[in-house]
Order: C-alpha cells, then structure tokens, then sequence
C-alpha cells in the first residue's frame, strides 16, 4: 500500500532518505499563496510553521494523520477537523531536555551565571565566593513522569537526588497531581515537565508557589503559560526561590520584562530540544510511523485529551 505523504519542503536528503518505500513524498510549499487544492495525501508532517500548517490541512483530500516533529502539540489541539488522528513526537526529545534539565539545576545551585558575570566582568568578587549546593541526598519532584520524567531521573539518580514523582493521574509509584500542597514543601527541586493543557495552564501560580520550600528551585522545561508569570516574579524578587526557565509567558520574552531583572533566574531561549541530532530522531518516527500506517498497525504517540 503506497502512502501520500506530504513533507516540509526544506527536509534534508538524509532524513527524506529514511522514508520506508511505501511511502510517496509531496514538498509542502514553503512560502507564498497556496493552491485551492493540493491532492491527496495520507499523513503530513508537521514543522514547526504551525499557521502554513492549518493552512494545508483543508487543501488535501482525504487526510488521516498529521505528525508533528514536537513533543507539545498546544498549538495544534482544537485546530485540525475532526477525523484526522494527531501524533506527537513524544520520545524524540527525551535526551536533549533531560540533559537541559540537569544544566540548569547544576548551574543554579552551583551559582554558576553569578560566576560567569564576574568572568564578564574580569573581576572575581572580593572575599569567600557564595557557597553553592550539592545534588546528594536533594530530593527532586518531577512534574510531570513521562519519558523525558523517566530518562531526566536516569540522568540524575547517580548525584544521588532522591525523587518525588507526580503525573496528571495517579498510578503505582507516582503520585496525582491533586496530592502536590502536600509534597511540594518536601522538595529542593520542582521540574514542570507538563504539557500545556487546560488543566495545566497557570498550575503554578501563588499557592504553589507559597508550598514549595523557601530556597527550592523552579525548572520550567515545558510551557511558559503553565506558570503564573506575576507570581513567579514576585517570589523571585521577594527572594523566595529561584528559578530556571527555558520556556516563559509571554514567549518570546519582550524588551524590558521584569523577569529580565529578576534576581536568581537563569533563562534560555527555549532551546532545550535544541540538538543537532533531533531531526535524525524525529525522522526515524516519522519513517516508522509511515511504516505503520501503510500496514494498518496502531500508530504510536495519539493524542488524547491533548497531549
């Protein structure tokens, strides 16, 4: 059974190479108008244009799957017609944000961006340094235990962290996230690796914030609007906690913010999946998801009540 399959018109040789033979690729237009009427096609591959994506969905006949090359599908959710099954790239970007995840918590309780300003600065600050702190016996609350959850505590059970683990719905070592007032006063550090959702949009707001232990470290690798920005801020300049984001609201983060000035945040610009081996991953999804399709076997990633 061949498979219309309609691709980004940019893809790289290589990864159109992984295609299974099934498969018959079609160039999504780059740029500029588009026809009425595209063709046909089975599956699309969704980049990250989300707006010239909605645009081709109408304009091809008899679409079934639409694959995004993302692990967070909030932008396309309540946006494609129904019938069309949308699959996420869940597992692409486990390694490349676990790893994001213990950079940031290493270089916040290690002080490192206060180092690195005095580097800047060609001058190390006179008298004993500010100590740092250590992952050995620290406990870790992850939020949400999906597999990025499960591969960043892979990564960091040999500092010797401990781990409190919380999901969207309860299940045999991992807590509800209903039960979060009473676990977050335990933990040093709090990793929001949730997807953005109705339910999850400013689930960290002031009563979440006033739970976590005065100290503990924020890590925000999921969504910015999951996090109530003007609580954030204010426990950051009350000197509450501190915090490490690589997602924020708004997104981009304008001139002139207060998060800019904030005092303990460490902010990068969203590039925890930022890895030059994340289209060689997400293409081998694609191929096998091609694959499946044409022999009519479940397809892997199906999104549901939106993530």
């Amino acid at each position: 059974m061949s498979v219309d399959v309609w691709i980004p018109a940019r893809t790289e040789p290589e990864h159109r190479a992984l295609l299974p033979p099934e498969a018959v690729a079609h160039e999504i237009p780059a740029e500029g108008p588009l026809p009425e009427r595209l063709g046909h096609g089975d599956l699309i591959v969704a980049a990250f244009d989300t707006e010239r994506l909605l645009d081709v969905v109408p304009r091809l006949d008899g679409l079934r799957v639409i694959q995004t090359l993302s692990a967070g599908v909030d932008s396309l959710v309540g946006r494609i017609p129904s019938g069309i099954t949308l699959c996420d790239a869940s597992g692409v970007h486990d390694v490349s944000v676990a790893e994001w995840v213990v950079m940031a918590i290493l270089a916040s309780i290690r002080n490192l961006p206060q180092h690195v300003a005095a580097q800047r600065n060609a001058r190390w600050p006179g008298g004993q340094p500010a100590e740092g702190d250590d992952l050995d016996g620290a406990t870790v609350l992850i939020l949400a235990y999906g597999s990025i959850g499960r591969a960043l505590e892979a990564r960091l059970a040999p500092f010797g962290a401990r781990f409190l683990r919380v999901a969207l719905h309860a299940r045999e070592g991992v807590s509800a996230v209903s039960e979060l007032p009473a676990l977050l006063p335990h933990a040093d550090v709090v990793v929001v690796l949730l997807p953005l959702t109705d339910a999850t949009r400013g689930l960290v707001d002031v009563a979440f914030i006033a739970r976590m232990r005065a100290g503990a470290l924020l890590v925000n690798a999921a969504r910015g609007p999951i996090v109530d920005t003007s609580a954030l801020v204010g426990a950051l300049e009350a000197r509450r906690i501190h915090a490490a984001l690589d997602v924020t609201d708004p997104e981009p983060l304008p001139p002139g913010h207060p998060l800019w000035s904030a005092p303990d945040v460490l902010m990068t610009p969203h590039i925890g999946g930022l890895v030059r081996k994340r289209l060689d991953r997400s293409w081998r999804l694609v191929a096998d998801q091609v694959g499946r399709f044409a022999r009519g076997e479940p397809l892997r990633n199906v999104v549901v009540e939106g993530y």
